[in-house]
């Protein structure tokens, strides 16, 4: 089955939307990585993170074929993610489930890159058997192959939507240089590349999504993974904004991010209720010009 979002009201909340492509999603994502890495909750959990997530109005999961432990499990958070929404309590159809191909996984759990459209094919049909979908509605180019064009890579994504395996096409940790290719190749629906306050390099490419209407999914926006240290000690100036309003440093970070360009929409990740539902508590965060520029080192 496709999926297709014709409102953001996914759950009990309403949340505030962003746009991808021309369909309406919550402006902050779910970014379901976490869910299936080494260190990952069990089954149950997971599925408390998502159904949480989706009850709190969330209508955007990002997943990914390489989002497991090695190779033999590819796949893994595509499957966990289409369970959790068939056996969520609303309607499954009021959600996106956003993957991606070009990533995978060796036997021993190396991360590897493939861009060949022979494969990139193969990819989104293991994709739409995982998912259990006849259309992915955004499927993304997970990371450039520096050993295959680029515009070899673009034109086998144009290929599958052509032929209605896709419905919007997106691109992952790409240039402006590449994003202007893609573009000159497909309708570009969406760019993800990493942005939080440790990684703010993307701003060249957040720029030109706001000039050309292309949503910006920022992953790892609250630092990643491996960051040392909380995000307000990292960061003492979200922490002391966080302060004044009485909310987490996380909730200013992803409201900071918001306000960078409407097209912006965070995906943090999550391996438990508590801290979805915190961040997304930064949909409803106002934060002034004075606020912002603190928080962008002005």
């Amino acid at each position: 089955m496709s999926r297709l979002v014709t409102s953001a009201t996914a759950g009990s909340r309403r949340v505030p939307t962003r746009k991808i492509g021309g369909t309406a999603v919550s402006a902050v994502g779910l970014g379901a990585m976490l869910l299936s890495l080494s260190g990952r909750p069990d089954e149950r959990q997971a599925v408390r993170t998502i159904h949480a997530a989706l009850d709190a109005g969330v209508t955007l999961i990002d997943t990914a074929d390489a989002y497991c432990i090695d190779g033999p499990e590819m796949g893994h958070n595509e499957r966990l993610v289409a369970q959790a929404v068939r056996s969520w309590r609303g309607d499954p159809d009021a959600v996106v489930i956003a993957t991606k191909g070009g990533h995978y996984r060796s036997r021993d759990g190396a991360w590897l890159v493939n861009g060949r459209p022979e494969y990139l094919r193969r990819a989104c049909e293991a994709s739409l058997a995982a998912l259990g979908f006849d259309t992915i509605t955004l499927y993304q180019h997970h990371r450039p192959d520096p050993a295959v064009a680029y515009e070899d890579s673009i034109g086998a994504l144009k290929g599958l939507q052509e032929e209605g395996k896709v419905r919007f096409i997106g691109i992952g940790n790409a240039s402006v240089a590449q994003i202007r290719q893609a573009m000159s190749i497909v309708e570009l629906a969406s760019v993800q590349n990493e942005f939080s306050p440790a990684f703010r390099t993307s701003a060249p490419e957040i720029e030109l999504c706001a000039q050309k209407g292309i949503a910006f999914l920022a992953w790892g926006p609250l630092g990643g993974m491996s960051a040392a240290g909380t995000l307000g000690e990292r960061h003492p100036a979200f922490e002391q904004v966080a302060r004044s309003h009485g909310v987490s440093p996380q909730q200013v970070c992803l409201a900071w991010e918001l306000a960078r360009a409407p097209v912006v929409i965070p995906i943090p990740g999550s391996r438990k209720p508590e801290t979805i539902l915190d961040s997304l508590g930064a949909v409803e965060l106002h934060l002034d010009e004075d606020e912002l520029a603190l928080l962008d080192g002005r």
